[in-house]
This record gives structure tokens, C-alpha cells and sequence, in this order.
């Protein structure tokens, strides 16, 4: 038994309720467990029990060992002076508040269902990184789609944290923010963090003035991202060699420090295809975030992220070193990948802050609208079963692995919960 189990069996009431007696042997009524407090203080707030003819209000204290009253020091903690019962797992000594009056306690040890501790123990002890793999398939389809839409709401809110943190560095400009959020976006993995960087060292105010001219735009990129430090054979590169050499002197610029990588991966994904894909972005886009907002249709939005890098890369993937003709056109996956990662979650966080709905709807519809990701956390929860129909899908049950799977918080997740309240016979 786990403290944190404990808190779960008590706030859903999964033991038997019928003439229950209290450790001293008065009759015990609950008439509202109250309300689980995840913050300092008692476990549950506000909560009404009878104990013979009296009512009670106040708090509830949980403990595996009535004992951890004691070694938690609750009794000199004023935080603790409301409790109205002790619900404990094994009542090896009786306890009393700060005023030195006893307070009456539960021992639930004999009354919660062994099959349903049997239950949570080989969630806990399964050695898939999917704990219910072997049983998933009996949760219903309404308890399946409830739990994905929360899923997805809080996969973009934690993501628009992180929006918001980078909104206090640069006073609220938002076009600023979904520039660094998108360049991230097209380094991929490997190269998110440099990608990131090199937008952090370029203000939008400084490119939007040189916009017009995508070798200067290269010149900027390339340059910050370290790749013009070296001779070159090709004329093109030796030219954004100089014009950076001005550039930097011009604005005092310093290249980032990130490493940008090209080793396992595809050459389509190379860092200098990406660069030279995000230099004609910003040479197409005026106020790109603002148009994006302002989109009614998710076509308008894959019309603003149609580019193709400049003629120079139709032949080559790296400086000096030519291959056969193919355009470096963004392509469909990539232009999803942006929407899933950078358009929708930018949108919902827009929406969020500025109270205004309509921007998180649309940025959800979206979401709806983008074809499912392909990897092999997805391809896992196919083998299982549950299968990814849209974007949407993908999204949360990526949400759900990162956040509830690989920690096994079974009891967190209505998932868990619907398969351990099978166990006491309260369906799913």
C-alpha cells in the first residue's frame, strides 16, 4: 500500500461503505469524502462525516501508518488543527491534534477489495511502458474519447507555458515569439535547440528589413548557425561568406554556439535544407502569425507555408557538393509537422491568454484536420489496439505516454481508473 493509492481508494470511495465503525467503535457515516487537495496541507478539504449523532465539518488526513501522524510532526502544525478523521491503512497507535484531543479514525485495511489491489499492483509491476496494455481493450469508446480530449487540452496548455515564458523576455510581441517557436520547429530533433538559438539572435525587426533579399536572409542564417566559416568552391556560398562578414560587422551579431548537426538523418531533413526552406519563409511571410490568426481555413494556412528553397539547392543538399535536380520544396509532412507543433499550439495559447474561444476551437479543428503522426511511440499503441485516426489522436496519445505511461500514473488517468473500477464491479 502507497500513500498516494490510499488517497485514490478514498476519494473515489472504492471500499465498503455498509455499518461503518470508526477505530473506537462508534457508527461512521460519510457524507462527502471532500475535496483532494494537491497543495500543502490535509489531504482532503471540506469534507461532512457523521459519527454517531453528530455531523462534522472539516478536513481528512490520510496515512498507510496512523503512526506518520507523528513522524510528519502534523500534531504541532496548524495547517492540521481541522481534522475531523484519520484514515489510515494500519492503526498502530491513536493520535491527537494540537490541542492534545484525540481524533477518531478509519482503518480501511479490511474493507477495500483484494482484487483490486491485485489489479493495481500488476499495473505497477507490468513490464510494458503501456502498464494496461493486456486490458485495454475493455475500456469503453466514451471513456476513450472523454480522456483523449483532455489529453490534447493538456498537452497545449503546457505548451503554451512555455509560450508564455517566452512572451515575458520579449514584452508580449507575439510575432517575435512564433518566429522562434517556428525556426525551433524546423530544426527538427536533432536540431531544435540550435535552431531556436539562431532565431533568439535574430530580432524579427532586423530580418523584416532585409526580407526582400533571401540571400541576405541565408547570409543571416547561415552565418549565426556557424556555416560560412570555412573557403568555399561554389561562388553562391562565398558570397553569403561576404555579405555576412558585413552583416555581422553592421549589427554586431555573434554566431550561436549550439553545434548544428547533420550525422542520422535524411538529406531532406539537412540542416542547410531547413535553413535555406526557413530564409524563403521569411521572404514570402509579412506579419506570418497575424495571417495565421486571421486564417479561416487550414488550405489558407498550408498556402503560407508552401516555399521552396532558392534555385542554388535544387542541385545540392550541402555547400560544394552537387546532386541530381530535386526541388527543395517544404513538403506535406513537414507543413503538418509545423501545424501540429508550432501553428496549432501558438493559436491555442493566443486563444488562451486573450479569453478569446473562438482562436482554441479553430486551432483544435485543425488539429482534427492534420493527418496522424507516424513514430514508433505510435506505432506501440497501434500494436496494442488503439488506433490513430488524425492529428488529434496522435497528440494525445503521445500526451498520454509522456505524462501518465512512463511514470505509471495509472490512478491519474481515467484509463487506470475505469480498469480498477471494473475490479470492485463498477463497470467503465
Amino acid at each position: 500500500m502507497t500513500e498516494h493509492l490510499l488517497q485514490f481508494i478514498w476519494q473515489m470511495q472504492y471500499f465498503n461503505r455498509t455499518e461503518l465503525l470508526t477505530a473506537e467503535g462508534d457508527p461512521l457515516q460519510i457524507i462527502s469524502p471532500g475535496e483532494w487537495n494537491l497543495n500543502q496541507g490535509p489531504d482532503f478539504k471540506g469534507a461532512r462525516i457523521r459519527i454517531g449523532d453528530n455531523t462534522w465539518v472539516g478536513h481528512i488526513e490520510l496515512h498507510v501508518l496512523a503512526s506518520d501522524w507523528n513522524l510528519h510532526k502534523h500534531a504541532s502544525d496548524r495547517n492540521y488543527s481541522n481534522i475531523i478523521l484519520h484514515v489510515v491503512w494500519e492503526n498502530d497507535v491513536s493520535i491527537t491534534n494540537s490541542s492534545g484531543n484525540p481524533i477518531p479514525a478509519l482503518v480501511l485495511q479490511d474493507k477495500v477489495s483484494k482484487l483490486l489491489l491485485q489489479r493495481y499492483e500488476e499495473l505497477m509491476q507490468a513490464p510494458n511502458p503501456i502498464a494496461c496494455a493486456g486490458n485495454i481493450h475493455k475500456v469503453k469508446s466514451l471513456v476513450w474519447a472523454s480522456w483523449k480530449q483532455r489529453m490534447i487540452t493538456e498537452r497545449l496548455e503546457r505548451k503554451a507555458r512555455h509560450i508564455s515564458e517566452h512572451l515575458k523576455h520579449c514584452r508580449n510581441h507575439w510575432e517575435e515569439v512564433f518566429w522562434w517557436t517556428i525556426a525551433r520547429n524546423f530544426g527538427i530533433h536533432l536540431n531544435a535547440e540550435s535552431f531556436e538559438a539562431i532565431a533568439m539572435s535574430l530580432p524579427i525587426r532586423i530580418l523584416t528589413k532585409h526580407k526582400s533579399q533571401v540571400q541576405q536572409l541565408e547570409a543571416f542564417l547561415f552565418g549565426q548557425a556557424g556555416l560560412l566559416d570555412r573557403e568555399f568552391k561554389d561562388k553562391y556560398p562565398a558570397m553569403l561568406k561576404k555579405e555576412y562578414e558585413f552583416l555581422r560587422t553592421k549589427y554586431r551579431i555573434t554566431p550561436i554556439k549550439v553545434p548544428i548537426h547533420f550525422l542520422r538523418m535524411r538529406p531532406g531533413n539537412f540542416p542547410s535544407i531547413r535553413l535555406a526552406q526557413l530564409a524563403m519563409l521569411i521572404h514570402q511571410s509579412t506579419h506570418l502569425f497575424s495571417q495565421i490568426r486571421e486564417a479561416d481555413s487550414i488550405k489558407q494556412v498550408m498556402k503560407l507555408l508552401d516555399i521552396t528553397a532558392n534555385d542554388y539547392w535544387h542541385y545540392r543538399y550541402v555547400w560544394d557538393e552537387a546532386s541530381s535536380f530535386r526541388k527543395k520544396t517544404l513538403g506535406r509532412q513537414m507543413v503538418d509537422n509545423i501545424i501540429i507543433n508550432t501553428v496549432v499550439p501558438s493559436l491555442f495559447a493566443y486563444g488562451l491568454m486573450h479569453n478569446e474561444a473562438h482562436h482554441k476551437e479553430k486551432a483544435l479543428h485543425w488539429l482534427d484536420r492534420v493527418a496522424t503522426e507516424r513514430n514508433s511511440i505510435l506505432a506501440e499503441w497501434d500494436r496494442i489496439g488503439v488506433i490513430s485516426r488524425s492529428a488529434s489522436d496522435s497528440q494525445a496519445l503521445l500526451e498520454l505516454r509522456h505524462s501518465y505511461c512512463n511514470g505509471k500514473y495509472c490512478l491519474n488517468c481515467a484509463i487506470g481508473n475505469a480498469l480498477l473500477k471494473r475490479t470492485i464491479g463498477g463497470g467503465n
